[in-house]
């Protein structure tokens, strides 16, 4: 714990880092993850082919895919966002297609008789009956990003990683400390935030 203490600027910008991946990462996750969730939604065949290649995706090893991009895209901040947008897609594709198929049949039908298209369908009856499990696919996303955004430390993408590989290499269990303490509670306020959002969705 000496090192935290005496270094917190430094774990503060380390985590300032972190937490730009992570977000960076979950937004450009979002805009994919949103058609393709909702492709799997509607088209359930297709749909359950497109998980399967996400879950073997997500199957991989998160340095093995980090270091299979790095021929590709070099060191740095974007390979490090590439995987973790490459990781997120299951968990956010899989949520979005849930959501949307629990939306209850009379519901749709009544959208149908009112005259409303498939998208205003989409837009104003079925993605807000969704957002619940969306969001929640989202907190579970984030917290999972937060803690494979600590390898992307290997790949020189900076973060709160960096603490923790450099604690290894020089043998101070002070940095791996406060690494470790700095991203879990990046994970716990991330939690505790989209879980008082689901609450006031389900409120």
């Amino acid at each position: 714990m000496t090192y935290l203490f005496t270094h917190l600027a430094d774990v503060a910008t380390l985590a300032g880092q972190h937490l730009a991946l992570v977000v960076t990462a979950l937004a450009i996750a979002l805009a994919i993850a949103l058609p393709l969730g909702i492709f799997s939604a509607q088209n359930e065949r297709l749909g359950t082919a497109t998980l399967g290649i996400l879950g073997a995706i997500y199957a991989i090893p998160s340095l093995a895919l980090l270091v299979l991009f790095v021929p590709i895209l070099g060191l740095g901040f974007w390979t490090a966002v590439v995987a973790l947008v490459a990781y997120a897609q299951m968990l956010l594709v899989r949520n979005i297609a849930v959501g949307l198929r629990s939306v209850p049949a009379a519901q749709i039908e009544a959208a149908k008789g009112m005259g409303m298209t498939r998208l205003q369908r989409l837009v104003r009856v079925e993605l807000p009956y969704a957002l619940p499990i969306i969001v929640g696919g989202l907190r579970i996303a984030t917290i999972s990003l937060i803690a494979i955004a600590t390898v992307a430390a290997f790949v020189n993408a900076g973060g709160l990683g960096t603490l923790i590989f450099a604690g290894i290499h020089q043998d101070d269990p002070q940095r791996i400390i406060a690494g470790s303490i700095g991203s879990a509670a990046l994970a716990i306020v991330a939690d505790l935030a989209f879980r008082g959002f689901e609450r006031r969705l389900a409120g």
